[in-house]
């Protein structure tokens, strides 16, 4: 017991100290807060003020327009909100180079930011001005925000809005050149097809031409009528149908093989036709990547700085700091006066 009894003493007998302290360089104290706050005041009026522009947007599902249209079973639908990995690809377009270069060239902002674009290290500066006003992240639920601070507001919002919209030309951009390699493709192994098919169309007309119209049907009928003439007893009857066998079995299997390659390859126009068709559709397509929630528009009131908030964090800083200083010289003065130091 005499040892919590000791124990809550000592902590009082602190905290008076403290009181004591406080209470004997209050002036001092109190100058250096005034001297903060006045500082801080003067400084913070001297900051330039900002306005902050945001766009809220959702990313779409990355899939296939055409796919939509000319599939018999929709896997997908095309008017879903995208997942957590569309929400980041679109954010990764949206801080992309491409995106950042056309919105300095288009604003200016090496003049706004009052940086010479042929100094060493422009790019640097003006790359990191750039970062320290626009802004892109993900929210909690999945959206993407994106935040431009300026002295201009109507420049912020301009620059907020312009941001999203070249992000989706850019994606669009992105996403046509690969539907159109996919679709050149398609198209040569079309018409390499589409040739093909004419040339055996071609082979077939001759063998039509020239009385082959279909082996198994003919070569049946012929053999019936040559067993009816050699029993009826007309062997130069027979002997004709016997010829005509002959002729269909030259060219026979030409004409089946012929058959069974133009089915197959009806079967694979078929499907190339549609890939064509498909194809074409996504090359076409100028789909939105995103759905704009909320617009940027210009702010009426100023996001930087907040100059109470910078006086406040001052005083409240050089009160601490002061406070530890002090604490360490009248400990320091103490131990100097018993002798231990």
């Amino acid at each position: 017991m005499s040892h919590e009894a000791n124990y809550a003493t000592d902590t009082s007998l602190e905290s008076s100290n403290l009181l004591v302290l406080l209470y004997k360089w209050r002036k001092p104290i109190l100058i250096a807060c005034t001297l903060a706050a006045v500082l801080s005041a003067v400084v913070s009026l001297l900051m330039t003020e900002k306005y902050r522009s945001t766009v809220i947007l959702y990313a779409a599902q990355q899939h296939s327009f055409g796919a939509q249209l000319l599939e018999d079973v929709k896997t997908e639908d095309i008017l879903a909100s995208g997942e957590e990995e569309d929400a980041e690809r679109l954010l990764q377009m949206i801080n992309s180079d491409q995106v950042r270069n056309h919105v300095i060239d288009k604003y200016k902002l090496y003049e706004i930011y009052e940086i010479n674009p042929s100094d060493r290290g422009s790019k640097s500066l003006i790359g990191r001005e750039y970062n320290d006003n626009v802004s892109a992240k993900l929210t909690k639920f999945g959206s993407v925000e994106i935040s431009v601070l300026d002295i201009d507001p109507e420049r912020a919002a301009n620059m907020a809005n312009d941001i999203a919209m070249f992000a989706d030309t850019l994606s669009n951009h992105l996403r046509s050149e690969r539907a159109l390699q996919a679709f050149k493709y398609a198209e040569n192994s079309l018409k390499v097809l589409e040739e093909e098919v004419r040339v055996m169309e071609d082979s077939m007309r001759v063998l039509q031409e020239m009385g082959v119209y279909s082996y198994i049907d003919q070569i049946a009928a012929l053999t019936e009528m040559y067993g009816t003439a050699v029993a009826a007893g007309h062997p130069d009857r027979a002997q004709k149908l016997k010829d005509q066998m002959d002729f269909l079995s030259k060219y026979g299997t030409t004409y089946n093989r012929l058959t069974q390659r133009l089915e197959n390859s009806y079967d694979k126009l078929g499907t190339l036709r549609k890939r064509f068709d498909l194809m074409k559709i996504d090359v076409d397509s100028n789909i939105a990547n995103m759905s704009i929630v909320d617009s940027a528009s210009p702010a009426d009131k100023k996001f930087y700085p907040v100059r109470w908030l910078i006086v406040a964090m001052s005083v409240a800083s050089v009160f601490v700091l002061t406070v530890i200083f002090l604490l360490i010289w009248d400990n320091f003065k103490r131990l100097r006066t018993e002798g231990k130091l």
